[in-house]
């Protein structure tokens, strides 16, 4: 069941992105860039054990944050991609001072305050350190996307040729910096080493698969955009 909901994560995520920008466009981007970052800042607490491995939910729209600053910086350019790190670093602060602030106030229901504490007790420590991987993670990205981008000018003469290369030379690098950096900040002292090492080798191999297949995302958002104009 994990690896079917696992799979059928992947196709919703980059399909809400695509049609997130079809009917957006630049701002749906920029949304979800903010939607992705609080609920897999959520998500990445749940462990749990799918393709033989150990690994967190989150990984997926983790990953869909990348192809969001790709496709920015394919249609618009660096400026707008780098926005896109911003608002997701903005907005991933204002969920962490609010869901720090409900833990203050005196529930009535004992439960309900119980409930709330086992799951956000944990997040400031994960948030922080999403924050800093993801803007490192992020920027490096963007970087490297435009690095790729000159290479592929230089060798075909030709900008729009070669998408696939820089979406996966930047994604891959970057994403291999972001899963290494959060696993040992969110969770070194938390868990034991070896689950940690199983949490990198297994994210990246998904990093991997979603990078790889947010290609004909990536292509089809490229699409879109040349339609809407």
């Amino acid at each position: 069941m994990n690896e079917i909901l696992l799979c059928l994560s992947l196709v919703f995520t980059y399909g809400a992105v695509v049609f997130g920008y079809y009917y957006f466009g630049r701002g749906g981007l920029f949304a979800l860039m903010a939607f992705a970052n609080i609920v897999a800042n959520i998500e990445v607490m749940i462990l749990i054990r799918a393709f033989g491995i150990d690994q967190t939910l989150g990984n997926v729209l983790f990953a869909s944050t990348f192809l969001i600053t790709d496709a920015l910086s394919e249609i618009y350019g660096k400026k707008y991609a780098q926005k896109a790190v911003k608002i997701g670093i903005f907005f991933s602060v204002l969920f962490l001072f609010f869901s720090q602030s409900w833990l203050i106030y005196e529930m009535q229901d004992a439960k309900t305050a119980e409930n709330f504490l086992l799951i956000f007790s944990q997040t400031p420590r994960i948030i922080i350190a999403s924050l800093i991987v993801f803007a490192i993670a992020s920027y490096v990205d963007v970087w490297l996307y435009h690095q790729w981008w000159k290479w592929s000018y230089r060798v075909c003469g030709d900008k729009q040729k070669w998408l696939w290369v820089r979406n996966n030379g930047s994604t891959l690098l970057s994403q291999l910096i972001n899963i290494v950096l959060f696993s040992f900040g969110a969770f070194y002292g938390v868990l034991p080493l070896e689950v940690i090492g199983q949490i990198i080798v297994s994210g990246y191999l998904i990093f991997i698969i979603t990078s790889l297949l947010d290609t004909p995302a990536l292509y089809l958002l490229v699409y879109l955009s040349k339609k809407r104009k």
